[in-house]
C-alpha cells in the first residue's frame, strides 16, 4: 500500500522546542447525566455540581501562584456569580434537566463572548467553556479524559486549568487551531519550556496519530516520512544543544560580543519563585508582580509586608524592582476590580489603585517598611499621563510621613513608572522627574498595533519586532539616557532570544525575562554586536 503522503501544517511558535507524540484531541468528551425527575433535586443537583467545579478551581489556585493563579480568578469569579446560573435554573423550572440546561446557558454566554466586540471577551470564551465543561463533569460524575503522558494535545484552544492539570513530566506539546503566542497559556508554556504552536487552522481537526511538533519553526507534521522523522530529529537535537549550550551563560555577567555589559534581571509573580533562582546568576529583580497576594481577596498589610520583604533579603542587596497591584484587564480581583465592557482600556493598573486609596495605601505602607530589607524600587503600572504618577508619588510621601509619627522603621524608596501607554513612550519628556522607565513591551505592543495580545486572529499583528514598537523603545531608551534615566524591559521580549538584538540596538542595556528564558537571554546577548 503507498504511505500516505505528509501534511505539514504551518502556525506561530508560541513556546519554542520539540515534541514527538499522539494527537489528544482538546474536546470536551459528552457526559452522561441521569436526570433527577423534579425541579427541585435537578436544580440542587446543579447547585452541587458548580460548588465541586468551583471546589476543583479552588484547588488549582492553591497549588499555584502569582500569573497561574490570577488566570484561574476569572473562572472562580464567573462560577461564584450567581446570575450565570440564573437561566438554567430558569430553564429547569420548565422541564428541562440540568445538564441540558446548563449547556444551552453557557453556550449562549459563549456564544456571546465569540461574537463580542471586545477582544479581551472573545479571548475568554476558552474559560467559559472550560466552566461550561466542568459543571457537567460534575453532574455526571465524570472526569475529563486524561492525555497520554507525552501527547501532543490538540484543538481549538486550551483552558488554563486544563494546561496546569496535564502531567508534562514526560514531554509533549500543545497545538492549536486558533489560540494565540500571547495567551495565557502561551505564558505557562513559555515558562515551563513547553513546545506550542498556535494558529494552525482547522485542518488539525482532521488530523490523528503520531505527529512531529516544530514549536520553532511553527510547523506540525501529521503520516511524516521516514525523511521528515530525521528533519525533525537533527533540528530537536540542535535546539536542545543550544539550549545546552546557553546554560553555561547563566552564571556569568550578561555582555554583547563587543563586550557591551548588559543587565539582566528575572521576573517572578510569587515569593517563591525565588526559592529555584540562585541570585548570582542575575542582577537582580526587573519586575516582581503583586497580584498574587490579592488573588484571594485583599491582603493586609503585614501580609504584603513579609512577602516583599522576603523576596528583598534574599536578592542581598541587589535591587528589586516591586510593581504595584496590576488588578484589572484581565485579572478580576473580588472587592477591587470592577466589571466594565473594555477592561484593557478601562479602570485598571494605578487607574485603579487610586480610585480606592484606602487599599492602595496599605501596600504603600507595605513596601515602605519593607525597603529597609534591602534595595527596593516601585514602579507604578498603567501610568498615562504626569498626574498620576504625581498623585501616587504625593501618597508615598504621605505614608512615610505617617509612618515617621508613629516611630516606625521605613525607607523611601525610588520610584518609576511602567512604560506601556503609547502616551508615555512617544512623550517621555512629561515624566523627566522618574526615578526610572521600565518597558512593559507586551502591552506596548498591542496598544500600538491595536491588536490584543490573547486573540489569534491577529496574533500575526501583535509583534513587538515592528519599527513602530521600536522606535518608541528606542526614543524612551535616548530619553533615559540623555536625562540619566534607567530604562529597562520586562515584558517577554526580554526574554526573548530573536528579539534581544533588536532590543539593544534600540538602545536598552537592561532586560528581564522569566526564569526560564534567563539562560538563553544571556547567550542572545553574547551574539549581539553594536
Amino acid at each position: 500500500m503507498t504511505p500516505r503522503p505528509p501534511i505539514i501544517l504551518a502556525g506561530i511558535p508560541a513556546s519554542p522546542g520539540f515534541a514527538v507524540g499522539p494527537l489528544h484531541r482538546l474536546e470536551a468528551t459528552e457526559a452522561n447525566y441521569a436526570a433527577k425527575g423534579s425541579p427541585a433535586t435537578e436544580i440542587e443537583a446543579l447547585t452541587e455540581a458548580i460548588a465541586a467545579a468551583s471546589a476543583a478551581v479552588a484547588d488549582l489556585i492553591e497549588r499555584s501562584s502569582g500569573d497561574t493563579a490570577d488566570i484561574l480568578e476569572f473562572q472562580l469569579a464567573m462560577l461564584a456569580d450567581d446570575t450565570l446560573a440564573e437561566p438554567a435554573r430558569a430553564a429547569i423550572g420548565q422541564g428541562a434537566d440540568a445538564a441540558s440546561a446548563w449547556a444551552r446557558a453557557l453556550n449562549a454566554e459563549i456564544e456571546g463572548y465569540e461574537a463580542a466586540e471586545d477582544d479581551y471577551f472573545r479571548a475568554r470564551s476558552a474559560d467559559m467553556k472550560d466552566i461550561r465543561d466542568r459543571v457537567l463533569q460534575a453532574l455526571a460524575g465524570a472526569e475529563g479524559a486524561a492525555a497520554p503522558l507525552g501527547a501532543i494535545l490538540a484543538g481549538d484552544d486550551i483552558p488554563p486549568t486544563r494546561f496546569l492539570e496535564t502531567d508534562w513530566s514526560h514531554g509533549g506539546g500543545i497545538a492549536l487551531s486558533a489560540g494565540s503566542s500571547a495567551s495565557h497559556v502561551a505564558m505557562l508554556a513559555r515558562a515551563r519550556g513547553l513546545p506550542m504552536v498556535v494558529g494552525l487552522g482547522d485542518a488539525l481537526s482532521a488530523l490523528s496519530g503520531e505527529a512531529l511538533l516544530d514549536a520553532k519553526a511553527g510547523t506540525l507534521t501529521a503520516f511524516a516520512s521516514v525523511a521528515e522523522i530525521d528533519r525533525h530529529r537533527t533540528a530537536a537535537a540542535a535546539f536542545d544543544a543550544a539550549r545546552s549550550s546557553a546554560a553555561a551563560y547563566l552564571s556569568t555577567p550578561a555582555a554583547t560580543a563587543d563586550g557591551t555589559r548588559i543587565l539582566t534581571y528575572v521576573n517572578i509573580a510569587d515569593p517563591s519563585d525565588v526559592e529555584a533562582i540562585d541570585i548570582a546568576t542575575c542582577d537582580g529583580v526587573g519586575l516582581m508582580r503583586t497580584e498574587f497576594l490579592f488573588s484571594h481577596g485583599l491582603p493586609d498589610e503585614d501580609t504584603q509586608y513579609r512577602a516583599y520583604a522576603r523576596v528583598l533579603e534574599w536578592a542581598a542587596g541587589k535591587p528589586v524592582t516591586i510593581r504595584t497591584v496590576d488588578a484589572g484587564g484581565d485579572k478580576p480581583v473580588p472587592g477591587f476590580t470592577v466589571q466594565e465592557g473594555n477592561p484593557f482600556l478601562g479602570l485598571r493598573g494605578i487607574r485603579l489603585s487610586l480610585s480606592r486609596p484606602e487599599i492602595f495605601r496599605a501596600q504603600i505602607r507595605a513596601l515602605l517598611r519593607a525597603a529597609v530589607h534591602g534595595t527596593l524600587k516601585v514602579m507604578f503600572p498603567m501610568i498615562a499621563v504626569p498626574a498620576e504618577y504625581a498623585k501616587a508619588k504625593a501618597m508615598f510621601a504621605e505614608e512615610a510621613l505617617a509612618l515617621s509619627a508613629r516611630g516606625t522603621v521605613h525607607r523611601m524608596p525610588p520610584l518609576g513608572i511602567m512604560v506601556e501607554v503609547p502616551s508615555v513612550a512617544i512623550a517621555p519628556e512629561a515624566f523627566a522627574d522618574v526615578a526610572f522607565f521600565s518597558i512593559g513591551s507586551n502591552d506596548l505592543t498591542q496598544y500600538v498595533m491595536a491588536a490584543a495580545r490573547d486573540n489569534a486572529a491577529v496574533a500575526n499583528l501583535n509583534d513587538t519586532a515592528h519599527p513602530a514598537v521600536l522606535r518608541l523603545i528606542r526614543e524612551v531608551a535616548d530619553f533615559g539616557a540623555a536625562r540619566g534615566i534607567p530604562v529597562s524591559l520586562c515584558g517577554d521580549a526580554g526574554g526573548d532570544p530573536p528579539l534581544i538584538p533588536h532590543l539593544l540596538r534600540a538602545g536598552l542595556r537592561e532586560l528581564s525575562a522569566v526564569p526560564a528564558q534567563l539562560a538563553a537571554a544571556k547567550a542572545a546577548i553574547a551574539e549581539v554586536t553594536l
